[in-house]
This record gives structure tokens, sequence and C-alpha cells, in this order.
């Protein structure tokens, strides 16, 4: 069976794409899925965490990395979803038409929204262009601060968009930004339990929508 594709979107920089994407990625590892990552954000965060990665832990047959143009992501993720269980594709903080190819191949578009109400107003544009595109899309609420007004109130507002808001929450954790930066996940290391945790169910919700 060929592989399923997730494109992580957000028109505002700043919403934890890349920290979903590759969080995500080595979720669906260690499960004993075979992941491809596939930047096509030119800032190139992803490809610097993939080689941290390599750096520390060496080659992973079941995990690999590839860069592409926006209008190539079509191309790019097609060929690797002939190898690879997953392909998750990393975009631009952008929305207009270079967007579309990543869209347009997607099983399940993954639009993280910070806990503020800007990022959610950010948010309009890609749904908008995603229902063009007739793409099945998740909100995932990241970078949350658990029991607060604001979260409450941003979790309401984002059912309001007629898109499913994930259960899962990704609360603005330390151990996010610490493992991201030195090449790991937090289902990498036993001590960020609470982190996998959220992680973990976020796979699950993914996997649920997609399988």
């Amino acid at each position: 069976m060929a592989g399923r594709i997730i494109t992580v979107a957000q028109q505002k920089g700043g919403s934890g794409k890349t920290t979903i994407a590759v969080n995500l990625a080595i979720a669906l590892r260690s499960r004993g899925h075979s992941v491809a990552l596939l930047d096509t954000d030119p800032q190139g965060s992803m490809g610097r965490w993939f080689l941290e990665r390599l750096d520390r832990i060496g080659d992973d047959d079941m995990l690999e990395f590839s860069t592409s143009s926006a209008w190539g992501a079509s191309y790019e993720s097609e060929k690797l979803k002939k190898r690879f269980d997953f392909v998750i594709i990393d975009t631009p903080p952008k929305i207009d038409s270079d967007l579309r190819p990543a869209l347009r191949v997607a099983n399940l578009v993954v639009v993280p929204v910070a806990a503020s109400h800007v990022d959610l107003w950010a948010t309009e544009g890609v749904l908008d262009l995603a229902r063009r595109e007739k793409c099945d899309t998740l909100i995932v609420l990241n970078r949350t601060r658990p029991n607060t007004r604001l979260a409450a109130d941003i979790a309401e507002k984002a059912s309001e968009l007629g898109t499913e808001v994930a259960a899962a929450q990704v609360a603005n954790r330390v151990a996010f930004a610490e493992t991201l930066g030195i090449g790991l996940s937090a289902a990498d290391t036993s001590r960020n339990v609470a982190a996998r945790g959220e992680i973990e169910a976020l796979a699950d919700e993914v996997l649920s929508r997609i399988s």
C-alpha cells in the first residue's frame, strides 16, 4: 500500500510547524513506521534538525530527509510515498498558490495554532485554501498554557472555524525547544513524560484519521 502524506501548514510564523512535524515523525517511527520528511520551507529548520540527529544518532533506514521547492512538493512526495509509510511535509509560513501542491497531495493537513488570537486569525487563510483543495484538515492547538482562560477561549473559537480540532493539545514546554535544537524529539528521552504523552496522543488522532 502506498504511504500516506501529512502536510503541516500555517500562515503565521512561530506556530511550531517544524516542532509538530518532527515530533510526529519520530512518534510514528517509534511505532515501527518508516517516515520521510520533506522540507519545502527555505528557512530549512527541519533540515538542520535532521543533520543534528544524524550527528547524534547516525543513519536510520526508516527515517529519510529530502527537500524541494514549494512547487515540487507534489512530485517529490509522490515519489517518497512509494517507499515510506508516511511522508511529512513542512511548508513555508505563507499562503499563496505555492502551497497548493503540498495541500493537494495530502491525506491530512495538520494546522498548528499557537495559543493566541493572532495565530487563530492567521489560520483562516490556510483553512480557506485547504477547503478549495478539498483537503481533510485537523487543527492542533500548540504551545498552549493548560487550564488558562486564554487556552479555553482559543479552543472554543478554533472549533467555530468549521474544521475539526484535535483533542490532543501540545503545551508550551521547554522540552520541545531543547530536544529540537539537538536533533531529538520528545519521544527520544525518558525525562519528558508529559511532552511525550502529548505527542503520542496526537499521533493516535492522526493515525485514526488516515489509517
